[in-house]
């Protein structure tokens, strides 16, 4: 599930000048409540005034206490975090509440959260459905999300792919890189939707070109098949090593095995070596059994340079293995 939104910061245009911390002050202290507000996010992010997040808090009080749902709101996150007070959940769900009663988008799906994790409240998915619809209805993406994998999962709610397919197309419209990976899971199996591999490709790509490196293992898979595109073995090299470069262990497996053949790329024992090294590290014990079926084939000139590529590739994470 999605993690809690973070906290909105204080509004501001470059359009417009930054309010003015002494006459903000002077009109927080008379009790306006737009002016808390604001005092208190000058408090949080040192703007005009050294951060304090206790005075963040004391002031985010004072507005939320008259009504002010973006300050209760930034309240319970200041609990929920511990910012300028002590870790509170029970405090910070209390807060959400009120603000999510208001209709707040945030605090909806920040509440939602917390009982879908049973934090501050006893755990309940019935209560994180309905949290999360409030948000998604109101158009928040993460809320979308969250709501698809409830349905996909028949957590507080009867288990619906079509609902699921649903909510992941609305998040995925929005740009949401998950949603767009599992709305393309849906096109792929069938769950939800028909079948339909070139819509699988379609949201691969797009959650892939967000960094989604199951999405970009996936899209390998794509190529390699010729599922939903044009068999392409350089395509599906390029893919799997993007998911390899962020640790995705089968795509590691996958272009060890490209490289051993010469499939997609010029057929290179050092590098196979080196990828089914990564994925054995990881446990993979595919990798495992290739690499002992390589090294005979290899000299041990080729497996000195290997084993050093390796110990580089892996103390860089990745990041050096060429």
């Amino acid at each position: 599930m999605r993690n809690l939104l973070i906290l909105t910061i204080l509004l501001a245009s470059t359009a417009f000048a930054a309010p003015d911390f002494d006459e903000t002050k002077a009109l927080a202290d008379q009790g306006d409540v737009d002016a808390q507000y604001n005092l208190a996010s000058m408090y949080r992010y040192g703007e005009g005034v050294p951060e304090n997040d206790a005075e963040a808090v004391k002031w985010y009080r004072k507005a939320a206490d008259q009504g002010y749902a973006e300050a209760q709101f930034s309240l319970g996150f200041m609990y929920a975090n511990g910012e300028g007070v002590p870790e509170n959940d029970a405090e910070a769900v209390k807060w959400y509440r009120k603000a999510a009663d208001q209709g707040y988008t945030d605090a909806q799906f920040n509440l939602g959260n917390m009982y879908d994790n049973g934090d501050g409240v006893p755990e309940n998915d019935a209560e994180a459905v309905k949290w999360f619809r409030k948000a998604a209805d109101q158009g928040l993406a993460e809320a979308q999300y969250n709501l698809g994998n409830m349905y996909a999962n028949g957590r507080g709610i009867p288990e619906n792919d079509a609902e699921a397919v649903k909510w992941y197309r609305k998040a995925a419209d929005q740009g949401d890189a998950d949603a767009q990976y599992n709305l393309a899971l849906m096109y792929a199996n069938g769950e939800g939707v028909p079948e339909n591999d070139a819509e699988a490709v379609k949201w691969f790509r797009k959650a892939a070109d967000q960094g989604v490196a199951m999405a970009q293992f996936n899209l390998g898979v794509m190529y390699d098949n010729g599922r939903g595109v044009p068999e392409n073995d350089a395509e599906a090299v390029k893919w799997y090593r993007k998911a390899a470069d962020q640790g995705n262990v089968t795509a590691q497996s996958n272009l060890g095995a490209m490289y051993a053949m010469g499939v997609g790329v010029p057929e290179n024992f050092v590098h196979a070596y080196v990828w089914w090294s990564m994925a054995k590290t990881q446990g993979d014990e595919y990798a495992k059994a290739n690499l002992e079926i390589l090294k005979p084939q290899m000299t041990k000139q080729q497996i000195a340079e290997a084993q050093s590529l390796a110990a580089q590739c892996y103390e860089s994470d990745y990041k050096d293995c060429d």
